[in-house]
């Protein structure tokens, strides 16, 4: 039996992971992330960043060990809800054919949620440092800018928690320091808890509240 999301904003941590492993290959160590705090994930290739964030929202299930949404298992909760709270925009996009406009209506639609005014879309665009008119077809944009409009849509959904996985791996650095700060504010203005996986060390150092390191079979922070 399943549970829907609930929010308890006296809890200071809003996930943690407990001797979790994957695949018998990932061996984890205990992470807590706090809530409406930013955390930067870093490390090598192989150390499981992307893999673990696809375990904080149930997209995948660990061989071994505990996942804690709000300090109970995350397979205790309502899958789809779940995934609605903690929102991964990682490094394959979802997006649908038709212009940035109509995107922001599917996933409305989906939700069953009203639609974004015209004015509130540019909005979340200009926090992604797109500048482009909403008619813009997806299809035409490069990998890059397909990202920041998924992004973009990620954070007009509001989550509890929204995970970025590599977001500024095809950006210059004016424009990744731009992209980071303006999400950063907003996630902070809206209660929003940051997760951010980044090769860019800078950046960590410049905007993470926290930073951990996945290393093979330990982790430093």
């Amino acid at each position: 039996m399943h549970i829907d999301v609930y929010s308890d904003k006296n809890m200071k941590s809003i996930l943690s992971t407990n001797n979790l492993k994957f695949m018998d290959v990932i061996d984890y160590p205990n992470i807590e992330i706090q809530r409406a705090k930013v955390t930067f994930i870093s490390g090598g290739s192989g150390t499981g960043k992307s893999t673990l964030l696809k375990l904080f929202n149930g997209v995948l299930s660990p061989s071994f060990g505990t996942v804690n949404y709000l300090e109970l298992p995350v397979e205790d909760y309502d899958a789809v809800k779940l995934r609605q709270e903690v929102l991964l925009a990682g490094q394959s996009v979802f997006l649908f054919n038709g212009d940035i406009s109509s995107n922001y209506d599917e996933y409305c639609d989906y939700r069953e949620i009203p639609y974004l005014a015209p004015y509130e879309k540019e909005k979340f665009l200009k926090i992604c440092c797109l500048k482009m008119p909403l008619d813009t077809v997806c299809q035409t944009m490069s990998g890059g800018e397909r990202q920041r409009v998924f992004i973009s849509i990620c954070l007009s959904l509001n989550p509890k928690v929204l995970m970025l996985d590599e977001p500024t791996a095809a950006l210059d650095d004016a424009t990744a320091v731009n992209l980071i700060d303006n999400i950063k504010s907003y996630c902070t203005d809206n209660d929003i808890t940051l997760i951010v996986v980044c090769h860019n060390q800078s950046l960590a150092e410049k905007f993470a509240d926290k930073i951990i390191v996945l290393e093979k079979n330990h982790e430093r922070s």
